[in-house]
Formats: C-alpha cells, sequence, structure tokens
C-alpha cells in the first residue's frame, strides 16, 4: 500500500520524513488549502450561512500536485496529520473535500510533539476528524466574515475609504483608547517618600516612615516633609518589633500560548508574532548533529496538563543537573484551566528534558536558543520544590510619634528558584537581585541616625499597554483564543490603528481612535468586553458538541443585519470627520470645514466638490513654513537640485524638486540646545518611517542613544544628567529619575 502523510509545513513534513523513512511520502498542504473568495461575501445568509469555499489561487498546483500523487496507485492511503487544534482540524476536512478523499482511503492523525515516538504513537491509533472542531473553526471564519464585509463598507463610506474592523481586533483597539484616555484624564498628585539610614550595634539597615501618630503615613508636600524632617532629625531611635516568618514560594505553571507571549516579552523583549514564529521552529524541528527532530511540544495550547512520560523522566534529568535535594518524589500536577481552554493538549515543555539549552547552544540560532532556554527552565523549574524564604519584618519607632519599617529576607533553600523565576509587567514587583539582609538586632535595642533620604515622588497613571499586558487582558476577559493574539495584535498594527514604540508601549494613532469611537456609539455589541466573551463559549460550545453553529451564528446576525442598513440610512459622514471652522475659504468665501484624509486632518472648502480648495491645519501651515525657512538652501546630494518640504503619510520629509526625474527623499532632522549624554554631541528630532517623532544623538551610528521623551535644556539639579518631558506638566531625569512638576 502506498502510504502519504499530508502536514502543513515543509519544515514538519522534513521531520517526519527524516523518522519514517521510503514508506511514507510526506508532503506539505502550506497550511489551509480552501478559503472563503477574497472578493465577495461567500455566506449564504438566506440558506444556513453556507460558506462557499473555493481552492485559493496560491494552492491550486499543491492540490494537483498531491491529487496526483494519490491516483498514481489504487490503494494509496492518506494520513491527515495537521496540528490538533480546531485550526488543523479544519485544514485536514478542508483537504477531504478539495482531493475527493473517500472514507476507506484516508485517516486522521494528531500528535502534539513532533518526536518518532509520538509519530509511530498516533499512526497506531488514527481517529475520526472531528467535525466539531471543524464547525466551531467554521463559525468564527463565517463571523469574523460577515462582521468584516458588512462594517467595513460601512467605515469607508462613513469615515474614510480603506479602513477595515474585525471582531476582536476592534476590541483590541477600544482596551487600548480606553486606557490612553485613562492616562490624559489622569492628574498626578505629589507625594514624599522617607527613608532614613540607622545604624545598630551589628550593622547598618535602611527604614521607611509607615506611620504617623498610627496612621499610614501621608506626606503630600514639601511643607509637611520638611516639618517631618525637623522632627526626625531630633528624635531618638528604637527597635520596637521584630518579626520573623517562614514562607515558601510555589513555582508557575508550565508555559501555555498567552504566559509564553507574555513572559518572551518581558524578559526576551519578543513581539507576540516573533514569539509565535520561533516556537513554530523549535515545534517542528531543528538539525543538531545526526538528529532532527522537534523541540517542543505543540505551542498553541491553553492547557497546563504535562504528559505522564515526560513526568516520569524529568527528576532523572533535575537529579543529574543539580543533585536530588531538587528533585520532587512525587510529580506536581497543575488543575488550573486557563478560561474557555479549547483542547486536552499539553502545556507548552521540550519534548526531550535531558537536552539542556547549552547542548543545544550551537545548533540554534540566538533567538531560538533564548526561547527555547525559557520554556525549559520553566518547565524544569515547575517540577522541583517550593522556595523557602525568611522574611523579617522590623518596626522602628522615632520617638512617639513616627513608625519606620523595614523589610529583609533570606532565601534559605532555592528550590525551583535556582532555575527560574517569572518575570513581572511592574520592575517594582521583581524580586532584588541581591537579597536584602537585616543585620541583627533586638528588641528595645536604642539605633542612631546616619542620614534621611527624602524622595519627592508623583503618583502615575495607569501604564500603556504592551503586546504582554494586552495579552494578559484579552486573556482575562475571555476575548480571543491562543492562536489570534498574534495576529490580532499585528492586523491592528499594521492598519495604523495603534503603534508600538521604541518603549515597546502600544499608543493608540488617530484613526485607530476615530473608528473606535464610531463603533463604541453605533455598534457597542461589536466592542463589547462581555459580548465578545460571550461569543467565545459559545464557539466552545460548539467545539465540544453542545450547540450547533448555524443557531449561534443567526443570533448574532440578524441584529446585526439590522443595525448596519439602519445606520447607513442615520449616519452622515460630515457628523464623524467633519467639523465646522471660523475660517473662509479665500477662493469662494465658503466655510472652511476640518475634514479628515489620508494624511491625517485638513481644511477643506465646505462647499466642495464645487469649490475644490483645501490646505494643511493651521498649525501645520505654521510648521511648514518654519519648515521651509530651516531648509532653505538645502541641496539633492544625488543631483545638485534644490531640496523641498513634502507631506507624506507619515508627516513631513525632504524631496528633491526634480522629482521623478530625481526621487532622492531624507528625513528631517531638527538640533536642540542639548547634549547627549553619551557622546556629548548634539540631539536631534528625527522621525521613524512611520512619522512618529524621537529624538537621537547627530552621531548616529556611531552613538545610538535615542528617547521618545523631549528632552530638556536643563541638566537635572542633583546628578546633571539629562531630563525630558515626562508629561506635559512633569519632567523627569533619565539617569537619577527625580522628577520635577512645572507650570506649563
Amino acid at each position: 500500500m502506498n502510504h502519504i502523510i499530508i502536514v502543513e509545513s515543509p519544515a514538519k513534513a522534513r521531520t517526519i520524513k527524516k523518522f519514517l523513512g521510503a514508506k511514507y511520502n510526506v508532503k506539505a498542504s502550506m497550511g489551509h488549502i480552501r478559503d472563503l473568495p477574497k472578493k465577495t461575501l461567500a455566506i449564504d445568509v438566506e440558506h444556513d450561512f453556507e460558506p462557499q469555499y473555493e481552492i485559493s489561487p496560491d494552492k491550486k498546483k499543491i492540490v494537483k500536485d498531491l491529487k496526483t500523487l494519490i491516483n498514481k496507485w489504487p490503494d494509496t492511503m492518506v494520513w491527515l496529520a495537521p496540528d490538533e487544534d480546531r485550526e488543523g482540524e479544519s485544514i485536514a476536512w478542508h483537504l477531504v473535500h478539495a482531493l475527493g478523499l473517500k472514507k476507506d482511503h484516508y485517516k486522521r492523525i494528531a500528535f502534539h510533539e513532533i518526536t518518532k515516538s509520538a509519530i509511530t504513537k498516533a499512526l497506531e491509533n488514527p481517529r475520526d476528524i472531528d467535525i466539531n472542531r471543524v464547525h466551531a473553526q467554521q463559525a468564527r471564519r463565517v463571523l469574523d466574515r460577515l462582521v468584516g464585509y458588512k462594517l467595513s463598507p460601512l467605515l469607508w463610506t462613513k469615515i474614510r475609504a480603506g479602513l477595515s474592523a474585525g471582531r476582536v481586533q476592534s476590541v483590541a483597539v477600544r482596551l487600548i483608547v480606553e486606557r490612553e484616555r485613562e492616562i490624559e484624564a489622569f492628574k498626578s498628585e505629589e507625594y514624599w517618600k522617607i527613608d532614613c539610614d540607622l545604624k545598630v550595634k551589628k550593622g547598618e539597615f535602611s527604614a521607611e516612615l509607615n506611620k504617623i501618630r498610627n496612621k499610614k503615613a501621608e506626606v503630600k508636600n514639601k511643607k509637611q516633609a520638611d516639618k517631618i524632617l525637623q522632627d526626625l532629625n531630633k528624635a531618638e531611635y528604637e527597635i520596637k518589633d521584630i518579626e520573623k516568618k517562614k514562607s515558601k514560594r510555589k513555582p508557575s505553571a508550565p508555559f501555555i500560548t498567552s504566559t509564553l507571549q507574555q513572559e518572551a516579552s518581558r524578559k526576551l523583549g519578543f513581539s507576540v508574532k516573533q514569539t509565535m514564529m520561533i516556537a513554530q521552529q523549535l515545534y517542528e524541528g531543528i538539525e543538531h548533529g545526526q538528529h532532527h527532530t522537534g523541540l517542543i511540544t505543540y505551542m498553541r495550547t491553553d492547557s497546563y496538563n504535562l504528559a505522564n512520560e515526560f513526568l516520569r523522566g524529568v527528576p532523572k534529568v533535575i537529579t543529574k543537573l543539580y543533585g536530588k535535594e531538587y528533585a520532587l518524589g512525587k510529580p506536581r500536577v497543575f488543575t488550573k484551566k486557563a478560561k474557555g481552554a479549547q483542547e486536552a493538549h499539553e502545556a507548552i515543555r521540550p519534548t526531550h528534558p535531558e537536552k539542556t539549552p547549552k547542548d543545544l547552544k550551537e545548533h540554534l540560532d540566538s533567538n531560538q536558543y533564548k526561547l527555547y532556554k525559557l520554556i525549559w527552565e520553566r518547565t524544569i523549574a515547575c517540577q522541583m520544590p517550593d522556595a523557602e524564604v525568611d522574611v523579617t519584618t522590623v518596626t522602628v519607632s522615632a520617638n512617639k510619634d513616627y513608625e519606620l519599617e523595614a523589610k529583609g529576607q533570606v532565601i534559605k533553600k532555592a528550590g525551583f528558584m535556582k532555575v527560574y523565576v517569572e518575570g513581572t509587567d511592574n520592575p517594582e514587583d521583581a524580586l532584588s537581585d541581591k537579597d536584602k539582609i537585616l543585620p541583627e538586632m533586638t528588641e528595645g535595642e536604642n539605633c542612631e541616625l546616619i542620614k534621611i533620604n527624602p524622595e519627592q515622588k508623583f503618583t502615575q497613571p495607569p501604564p500603556r499597554y504592551t503586546e504582554a499586558s494586552l495579552v494578559k487582558k484579552l486573556e482575562s476577559e475571555g476575548i480571543g483564543r491562543p492562536s489570534t493574539y498574534a495576529p490580532t495584535i499585528s492586523t491592528i498594527i499594521q492598519r495604523g490603528y495603534i503603534e508600538k514604540q521604541q518603549d515597546k508601549k502600544l499608543y493608540p494613532q488617530e484613526i485607530g481612535i476615530i473608528v473606535n469611537d464610531f463603533l463604541v456609539k453605533h455598534f457597542s455589541d461589536i466592542v463589547d468586553y462581555k459580548f465578545t466573551a460571550n461569543l467565545e463559549e459559545k464557539l466552545d460550545d460548539i467545539a465540544e458538541g453542545k450547540d450547533k453553529w448555524q443557531p449561534v451564528i443567526k443570533d448574532f446576525y440578524e441584529p446585526f443585519e439590522k443595525i448596519i442598513e439602519e445606520k447607513k440610512k442615520s449616519v452622515k459622514k460630515e457628523d464623524i470627520i467633519q467639523e465646522k471652522t471660523d475660517e473662509i475659504c479665500d477662493k469662494c468665501g465658503a466655510p472652511m470645514m476640518v475634514k479628515l484624509g489620508r494624511n491625517g486632518k485638513f481644511l477643506s472648502c465646505s462647499k466642495y466638490p464645487e469649490c475644490k480648495n483645501a490646505k494643511p491645519m493651521k498649525e501645520d501651515q505654521e510648521k511648514e513654513e518654519k519648515l521651509k525657512k530651516e531648509y532653505k538652501g538645502e541641496k539633492c546630494d544625488k543631483c545638485g537640485g534644490q531640496m523641498v518640504i513634502k507631506n507624506g503619510r507619515f508627516g513631513e520629509f525632504l524631496a528633491c524638486e526634480n522629482y521623478p526625474k530625481c526621487k532622492n527623499t531624507r528625513a528631517l532632522s531638527h538640533a536642540l540646545k542639548v547634549k547627549c549624554p553619551k557622546c556629548k554631541n548634539d540631539l536631534v528630532e528625527k522621525r521613524t518611517k512611520r512619522g512618529k517623532v524621537f529624538y537621537g544623538c547627530s552621531d548616529y551610528p556611531k552613538c545610538d542613544f535615542a528617547t521618545w521623551k523631549k528632552p530638556v535644556e536643563d541638566p537635572c539639579t542633583v546628578c546633571n544628567g539629562l531630563q525630558v518631558q515626562a508629561k506635559k506638566n512633569l519632567i523627569k531625569c533619565e539617569q537619577c529619575g527625580k522628577e520635577t512638576e512645572t507650570d506649563s
């Protein structure tokens, strides 16, 4: 009998081929081979929302070649081996239909890791295609197509051509826009942190002011701080109480998709998309020595389960590497289930725990090594003992009115912390690299004041989302699933709705805010967190066979379609993107209106199209005139022509006047009256390719200093470091962190 195994990717095919040899012909479908046509809705809304699939144009040759190979022998058995999730199940189902496979001539196999034993076991235990998972994936595809194809044209007519909306993407944009508005509305309040350096017989330590007259210390301004400093300078200090507690810390659960994305962002600086791409490479297989095998289990999962075979073998690995005291007698089981978990997968783990990151380093590129190391360490650590920590809290009285507190900890048994400690989104929550150990002291012992350290601080707004914290938020709200996070974030960045800046934070862009506000006002369900999460739960029910997919689509579509038709008539474009101004058209005398174009806002005559007068906004005009003066006489370094100011999608730039004969362009840069803190050359204002302003050294690339915050001319009065405009009314030192409020 002729055997053909069909997987999604060539890399996966190569790995499996090396395990199975000549008996099996292993081919790649290159992902989905059938999909909905791009140019039509392709959903029969009148007949149970039947999708009208077609073989994708770029997959026709693959389908033809597979059919030829299958029909070459009458007794061919096709083994469908896409990944074991809804997407993979759907690919297998589409292959059956596209290739015209008969029931007795195909079998479905699945595995969570690409190793010889896993592939062999899968071939020995084929199963039927899980039609419930297929229906769940199909329902998601139909839902997203209906939203995209019905809502996007409305955005074109009411806001701007070329826009698009998506079910999960729109919710992600809403989260980012709402966080930005929280930040804008936030009013920073001054407060003071006061530490005292103290000395006892056996050493020195630092304690923070904790209570004033038995109430929590709240020092709100310099006047209050100065009064406290006077009192503390004259006070007598005494150890009032010493509390010692033993504490245990448990290791984090092994990685699932969302936690891997978050931790790779925190610790490695990877984007969500980058993490999934590298994880895919590790899953599909890496050549190392005489071997070619998958290094990690399947990376799209929301299960914390670990295979019994892995749990039996990992203590030997831990004992060999770290000693018997670091191995558990009984495996640690993580029973928590991720919200809305879909499949009974394993967690993400190394396929062969005995292959340490050090063993594989020479066979991996730097990013593959970093991600494998992260996965390996987290998985090994979860099967190691708890860490044991002694925590000491010392209360110091300063006369009768003030209490200070000092905390110290000593790790008595490292346990899992010998290998791995989870990262945090808030650096202040992270464990210190060096554990703080307090000197020996006794209750009633007197202390000597060495120094008081007052520090002016300001309350901070909630932080902007990073990719990691956005994934965490989406997951906590039950929005999207493991396979959707990476494409969701990539899509909203690609559309220009948000921008990921150099500080890794996600910033909403003007067009993203306008689209979000339109959707919130007119399509509240589409961007409602609970509504979107409930839809995900319904998709889960379909996957588990608890519900039919057509009624779920019908319940969503019928009210949605009515709203679309109503908004087509009731919403006027000018109410969304046009604002009246007092400015008069200098060509026909009619009022000028603010409109939204591809490059942002501009002024247009209200009598358009009779009068086609248009010009930049007043502030843009002033800026353009200023730039023209600044760059007057700038010559093209290619043809010697005059360089002129042009305005593009991402802002102003210099272009040769001899365009199109000469297509030379150059980014603008403005010198500041501030020196680079690294090399003392001038700092200049620059723009990214997407037009975002940042500030960098004029001696780039020799010096790579850059900051998103505008540098301030005056240096820090404490450390002489570079100060930046952290917020509208707040200046912050980049070096020592000193903050100063301003009037403007």
